[in-house]
């Protein structure tokens, strides 16, 4: 988040606020697993986040991002607030596109913050931060034990990048695996780099986060909420910022029909020419 400086009122004092229960959270155990190596995990977790990457790009679905400045002391005008709505869908020709349904005037200048391209990076990739085995070269990963989130037993890992290269944004911070699944079920940390200056300096700074999943068709752990509460520490003031973001109605997209030729699936080019044999077969997948 870029700040703006421009002449601000003193924000009123900052009062913490505690994000939701989204998951009852046991104490953190500092043993190792059993029967199982963190370098096997982190392997089988790395494919299956691959497996998910791939899967998702899939599915349509709702994204809505509610970003606020808190704490302006001008509550009874509405907080400075940014927000969009839209559904990640395919065109005619199948190729990803973004629908955007709801996007009011960003207020969020009142607050003294504008969105960077960072943070249009973040609300794509890395609140719904994915870590497949084609990145794990990129990140330090530390074993750090095991926690309950509700009823799934989790390992839990530190992440960090091991070097920031060019303009390329990161995720630092905590990582929960299902035990079962070995998916990525929770996230906790920050996007980096972050841009500090001196006062009068333009400014990049980015919020600590957390991401919940949800078992989506009965197999993939897809994001579904992502929240944000925190004080960015600018050179000339703190700003008290809250996002959330929701992933909602996941759809797969695509036909779930398959077309069969004595029992072999036909390559789409040639289902046209099979479409008037007599012994073709249509069969679910």
């Amino acid at each position: 988040m870029n700040r703006l400086y421009q002449a601000l009122l003193p924000l009123a004092a900052l009062i913490a606020c505690l994000s939701p229960c989204l998951a009852q959270e046991g104490a953190l155990e500092n043993s190792p697993p059993k029967d199982i190596t963190p370098d096997e995990i982190i392997k089988r977790f790395a494919a299956k986040e691959k497996e998910f990457k791939e899967a998702r790009e899939q599915y349509t679905y709702r994204e809505d991002i509610d970003v606020q400045v808190l704490d302006t002391g001008n509550e009874g005008g509405g907080r400075p607030e940014y927000r969009e709505v839209f559904d990640v869908l395919f065109d005619d020709k199948g190729q990803r596109i973004e629908n955007v349904v709801f996007a009011p005037q960003s207020t969020l200048e009142q607050g003294g913050l504008s969105l960077d391209e960072g943070d249009v990076q973040d609300f794509r990739h890395r609140l719904p931060f994915v870590l497949t085995s084609d990145e794990i070269p990129e990140y330090n990963i530390l074993y750090v034990g095991q926690q309950l989130e509700d009823e799934l037993h989790c390992y839990v890992f530190d992440v960090a990048p091991k070097q920031i290269v060019g303009k390329k944004r990161y995720f630092q911070g905590r990582i929960w695996v299902d035990d079962h699944d070995f998916q990525i079920v929770k996230t906790y940390g920050q996007a980096v780099p972050e841009i500090r200056g001196k006062k009068g300096k333009e400014e990049h700074l980015y919020p600590k986060f957390t991401t919940w999943r949800q078992q989506i068709d009965g197999k993939y752990w897809f994001p579904v909420y992502t929240r944000a509460d925190d004080t960015l520490h600018f050179s000339l003031n703190d700003i008290h910022i809250r996002e959330i973001v929701k992933y909602e109605d996941y759809k797969r997209f695509g036909s779930s029909v398959k077309i069969l030729y004595k029992g072999q699936e036909i390559p789409k080019a040639d289902q046209k020419d099979q479409q008037k044999n007599p012994d073709q077969q249509q069969k679910p997948q």
